[in-house]
């Protein structure tokens, strides 16, 4: 049975049982992992395990103690969270050491000297570690060396190469593999069915039951790359009607770069104004063009073709060299670098676009 409900971890888990059970949980730990497969939950049910007051065998909490009711809704006072802004490309200095009139009077670092409110020990949790700026990761250095006797800091990531080696070698590292479709499947099930329940309720038509979809369900967990939070967003029936037509797009000769930008635009366009939800939808469309370009490159460099047969008729159809989906993979590495990063959206597709433009790409290669 999965731990805390969380399915696809079970080697984390025993890892952290194991630490538990012999008093050696670490100080600080760096989750690297791809985004989207549960690092983040992970890391606040681990606080709420590590916090309650009548925690049973295998780091299971009582979910009825003060200490866990707070946990669970979010207002633990010895549970410390911080992330980026979605307005900001990374996570702001005076987070960490609180703002210019107030320096090391205020912030995570300053908070983590504090004694705990509740127990005996405080839990940080720093999100988005990738968009950790030099100067904020260097205020914390001191911090992630001797970190306080009561405390446990634990950053989350996406991948080693994004955290300065100063930031990895003052952290444990714990990997979290991307979920397996049979977990993001039985996840995606679930979650239907709850949904259509609670729409039941709400509806004079108890008894109308929409059939599932599994077939649907099934494409979007193939599709997720181990992501859950992809997975979800692919059950938007417009974004998968997109991710058809960007491979079409994509292995047309000579490349259209002014017809993929605009349709790129109506599908962000679309979605409303909420930034989050822009990125979002963008990020799926660049990580469909890299499983294109990269299914190419082993297409022509291993002759093994793609497990989708449709993909791999487009993939036939656009017969490119492997230099084409070698620079083509690195132009949308970069555009989804750039996502990332904040950039303006419509500058990203604009310039993505234009790369990928045969007579451009021709003069790359």
């Amino acid at each position: 049975m999965a731990w805390q409900g969380i399915e696809g971890h079970d080697a984390v888990v025993e890892r952290f049982v194991a630490a538990q059970a012999r008093g050696r949980i670490a100080g600080t730990y760096l989750f690297i992992g791809p985004p989207g497969i549960g690092k983040s939950t992970f890391a606040h049910t681990l606080a709420r395990s590590l916090l309650c007051q009548s925690m049973g065998e295998g780091l299971v909490p009582c979910n009825v103690c003060r200490s866990c009711v707070q946990a669970k809704a979010g207002s633990h006072p010895d549970i410390d969270t911080v992330s980026k802004p979605d307005d900001r490309a990374t996570i702001p200095l005076e987070f960490f050491i609180g703002d210019s009139d107030h320096r090391m009077r205020e912030g995570l670092c300053w908070r983590l000297l504090l004694r705990p409110a509740m127990g005996s020990r405080k839990v940080a949790i720093i999100l988005d570690a990738d968009h950790l700026a030099d100067e904020a990761a260097n205020c914390l250095l001191k911090t992630l060396e001797e970190p306080p006797d009561n405390a446990v800091i634990v950053l989350v990531g996406t991948a080693l190469e994004r955290q300065l080696p100063t930031i990895r070698s003052r952290c444990q590292i714990v990997r979290f593999r991307p979920l397996a479709s049979e977990s993001i499947f039985s996840i995606l099930k679930r979650e239907m069915a709850s949904q259509r329940d609670r729409d039941q309720l709400d509806n004079d038509d108890a008894q109308k039951k929409e059939p599932d979809n599994d077939s649907l369900l099934w494409a979007c967990a193939q599709g997720s790359g181990g992501s859950l939070e992809r997975a979800r967003l692919l059950l938007d029936p417009m974004l998968t009607e997109f991710r058809g037509r960007l491979t079409a797009l994509l292995s047309h000769r000579p490349m259209h770069g002014v017809a993929l930008a605009d349709e790129t635009k109506l599908l962000l366009d679309a979605a409303g104004k909420e930034a989050p939800i822009r990125r979002a939808r963008l990020r799926i469309v660049l990580e469909s063009a890299i499983d294109f370009f990269r299914a190419a490159l082993r297409d022509d460099l291993a002759g093994e073709p793609s497990c989708d047969p449709a993909l791999a008729l487009l993939i036939n159809a656009w017969a490119g060299s492997a230099g084409e989906a070698v620079v083509s993979l690195r132009h949308t590495l970069d555009a989804l670098d750039a996502v990332n990063r904040n950039a303006n959206l419509t500058i990203v597709v604009d310039a993505w676009t234009a790369l990928l433009e045969q007579p451009r790409l021709a003069q790359t290669t």
